[in-house]
């Protein structure tokens, strides 16, 4: 349920004629609108003919502010040619961040055109406008100007043999009749066995720490990552379904399978390692065939299946197929959920590690503080309610690199999207006429009545954190759940230790975290 959170954002783009004014000139603007019109992509309909494009009928554009209205800057070359030099640089020749910030330069504008990874042949339309500030960037969140329909992982749709044949929530805009029944199954999952997820989480990653411990006594050190992968995934199957995967016939291999079956969606997005010809015409060019993971993705159903007999009866009460519901349950806990906390422990992992001991022994008071004056030494929620900088460090981690790189969305109809005056290195989560000290790691960034007013501008959820998810919009249904299973990893390493240290080294998927040291408690 985490993976729906950005540091920049794309809106589709169907067509190269931007109906625009006259361009303005750039010199001592307060701000930008950008104006285009972006019909309906109907790719995906089977019967396109029905639906006209929106843009024919929207009313007129009544603006909110004085500013200039511009055209988008930035183009999308040859058909091919173009969408393939962008993914070289993306990938390769720039590197993500480059890329983005060579074009914020070349432009004088946070909002541009490119195409976005993958192209052809797996993408049917790379063309995008990318907002990369925030000012922009909430537009994503109205539903009423932008479909989220088929766009969640980026500008290509995975194969839904994948998903056993369903397009899953993530996959759904809220005006298909879908979307707001399977949302409420997820709030169901989510309530249904609340009162298990904080013990649980005690087991799962007490084992972890332990782990750690025995790595680090008898190697010198322990990676993190293979054995967040099984706490998390144990986590989520103990507190959601009752079901300890490794008295199942799935046993221990259900991260191994998960990350699997996720390469097989992801893999267009990824850098691997291998060599450039090799991925690049492979792996970026073509969608592996889905019959190659569909033993091992049909393991994982099973696992579902058998242990999820009451979430079922709930969907059949809904008018939802036990099938269609499984599936979603399959991929809500393992790409959503398992993917999140794949990702984002690591990462929290990495910033506080490289804030130093100061950081921990702050943590570390407040922690051991509070849950010493409520509930015995045993985290609640009334305990973390008065963790004031454990919160903020939380958000701050969401904040700095948030879980899922991009955000998609197609334009409903015309558009105006308004922008800061250009600014360099300005990406939507750290976009420096929001946050001070854009680029840095701020623990205490959101502590107070200020910070707490920051709060808005924090859209790793798909969603401003200080907005609920409801059946209506595109937000993370699991928002509260990923915030809290965060802040319980900080209170669960912070009672225990005084202090750790971590190598760190990049990943396909998040940070890979080595743990050299865990200084156990002193006070």
């Amino acid at each position: 349920m985490a993976a729906a959170s950005s540091s920049l954002s794309s809106l589709s783009s169907t067509s190269s004629t931007y109906k625009l004014p006259p361009p303005a000139t750039s010199t001592n603007l307060k701000g930008r609108r950008r104006h285009y019109s972006l019909p309906i992509i109907t790719a995906t309909v089977p019967d396109h003919n029905s639906y006209t494009a929106a843009a024919a009928v929207a009313p007129p554009y009544k603006p909110a502010s004085n500013l200039p209205i511009l055209k988008i800057p930035g183009n999308y070359g040859l058909p091919l040619i173009g969408a393939w030099k962008d993914r070289q640089d993306y990938f390769y020749n720039q590197g993500k961040e480059e890329f983005f910030k060579s074009r914020i330069q070349r432009y004088n504008s946070t909002v541009f055109r490119t195409n976005m990874p993958p192209g052809p042949f797996i993408s049917v339309n790379p063309n995008v406008v990318v907002l990369l500030d925030g000012k922009s960037f909430p537009v994503l969140f109205d539903t009423d100007k932008v479909e989220k329909k088929d766009l969640f992982t980026g500008t290509y749709m995975p194969s839904t043999e994948l998903t056993g044949g369903y397009r899953t929530l993530s996959f759904l805009d809220p005006s298909e009749p879908n979307h707001a029944v399977l949302k409420k199954l997820m709030f169901f999952l989510l309530s249904y066995r609340r009162d298990h997820v904080i013990p649980e989480f005690r087991n799962c990653y007490g084992e972890l720490f332990r782990s750690l411990e025995e790595d680090i006594s008898a190697k010198g050190k322990a990676d993190f990552g293979s054995a967040n992968e099984q706490a998390a995934f144990n986590f989520l199957a103990r507190s959601f379904y009752g079901a300890d995967p490794n008295e199942t016939k799935l046993g221990p291999d259900g991260p191994k399978l998960i990350s699997k079956w996720v390469l097989f969606h992801l893999h267009p997005l990824l850098v691997l390692g291998l060599p450039r010809p090799i991925e690049d015409g492979l792996l970026h060019t073509f969608s592996l065939p889905p019959f190659l993971i569909k033993k091992d993705y049909w393991r994982l159903y099973d696992f579902f299946y058998e242990s999820s007999g009451a979430v079922l009866d709930q969907a059949e009460k809904l008018g939802l197929s036990r099938d269609e519901a499984c599936h979603n349950l399959v991929f809500t806990t393992c790409f959503n959920s398992f993917g999140g906390m794949k990702i984002l422990f690591p990462n929290m992992l990495k910033w506080i590690g490289r804030a130093g001991a100061k950081l921990h022994a702050e943590l570390a008071g407040e922690i051991r503080s509070a849950l010493g004056s409520d509930g015995g030494g045993a985290p609640t929620m009334a305990a973390m309610e008065n963790m004031p900088l454990m919160k903020s460090v939380v958000y701050e981690a969401l904040r700095i690199e948030p879980p899922v790189a991009s955000q998609y969305g197609r334009a409903r109809r015309d558009l105006v999207v308004e922008s800061h005056e250009a600014a360099f290195r300005a990406f939507a989560t750290r976009d420096p006429k929001i946050f001070d000290r854009a680029d840095e790691f701020v623990p205490d960034r959101f502590v107070g009545a200020e910070g707490e007013r920051l709060l808005k501008h924090v859209v790793w959820s798909n969603g401003p954190e200080s907005e609920a998810a409801t059946v209506a919009n595109k937000q993370c249904a699991g928002k509260d759940f990923v915030v809290l299973a965060s802040r319980l990893l900080l209170v669960e390493l912070f009672r225990r230790y005084d202090s750790f240290d971590v190598e760190v080294a990049p990943s396909p998927l998040g940070a890979s975290v080595t743990v050299t040291s865990l200084k156990r408690a002193t006070f």
